[in-house]
């Protein structure tokens, strides 16, 4: 069964608290996912520990939290783990505080980190999804699109052998009528491509090593080639067919230019607010070494 991430592994763990995963690990499976809860209002009280409530707001960043990433748990059984999770965090917490870990001043400054860090993380996401609309996706495909160029591409199938005489053999067997497919599956040195007929499929000339690629783009479709000889050994080539590669659809295309957008997005928010920022570095200030200093 998944359990929860070690997300404690330097707080609760080390007190020997149980994980509710590791709990969960010690039930029999269910027989089936159960029902999603209802959603809640975030101030919902979904539990108290030692007074303090625990609400169905605290779950839903909790749920958030990719530390706490459960996949392959339904709904209804991850909100119960959270739940758990959430008392036994709640618990620490207590006993920290009644520790006076919170006036430790290392403390205090990772406090000040963590709460910049989410604080800025919010701002960007908040900007991005701003600036992210689905004319700016569009926008940015089309420009995209409209800057490619045309691309030939080759469906090809190869057999692979280790000399050039036996490769020559494999050409005569070719081209005097038996099939390619049987061929490659018989002999060919490629483990990649032998169980499909030798079959590379759809390839620019760039993603095939050069003397393979010359010798492949060179041909029309339907021919064979001479023994080609590569660093893998030699190779009877035979040409399925050329086009011209497609463009890919923006759907194809949605996910990388969205985050794309959301990165540029991010990156220029911090660099206009970096320009007009009065920022001083003392001479305490550690300095990288440029590129070409290092060793």
């Amino acid at each position: 069964m998944p359990t929860f991430s070690p997300l404690w592994r330097n707080g609760a763990l080390a007190l020997g608290l149980l994980l509710p995963g590791a709990a969960l690990a010690q039930q029999p499976a269910a027989p089936a996912a159960t029902p999603a809860p209802a959603a809640q209002a975030p101030d919902t009280v979904v539990a108290k520990v030692n007074g303090a409530p625990i609400t169905a707001g605290d779950l839903a960043v909790a749920s958030d939290d990719p530390a706490l990433s459960l996949p392959g748990v339904d709904e209804a059984q991850k909100q119960g783990l959270l739940v758990d999770y959430m008392v036994d965090l709640k618990i620490g917490a207590q006993a920290a505080e009644k520790a006076k870990i919170g006036d430790n001043p290392d403390f205090a400054r990772k406090l000040a980190y963590f709460r910049d860090k989410l604080l800025l993380d919010e701002y960007l996401e908040r900007e991005a999804k701003k600036a992210v609309t689905p004319q700016a996706e569009r926008a940015l495909y089309d420009e995209t699109v409209k800057a490619m160029k045309p691309e030939e591409e080759v469906h090809a199938r190869h057999i692979l052998v280790d000399n050039e005489a036996e490769a020559k053999k494999i050409a005569a067997r070719l081209k005097g009528g038996e099939d390619f497919a049987k061929v490659a599956a018989e002999v060919s040195k490629d483990p990649g491509s032998k169980s499909e007929g030798g079959d590379l499929g759809w390839f620019t000339k760039e993603r095939m090593v050069a003397p393979f690629a010359d010798a492949a783009f060179k041909l029309e479709a339907g021919k064979l080639s001479d023994p080609v000889k590569t660093q893998f050994g030699w190779h009877v080539i035979k040409v399925e067919e050329k086009r011209t590669k497609p463009v890919p659809s923006f759907d194809e295309m949605k996910e990388q230019v969205e985050a794309y957008l959301t990165r540029k997005t991010q990156q220029d928010i911090i660099t206009k607010l970096r320009e007009s920022a009065k920022i001083e570095k003392t001479a305490a200030a550690p300095v990288a070494p440029k590129a070409d200093e290092k060793k």
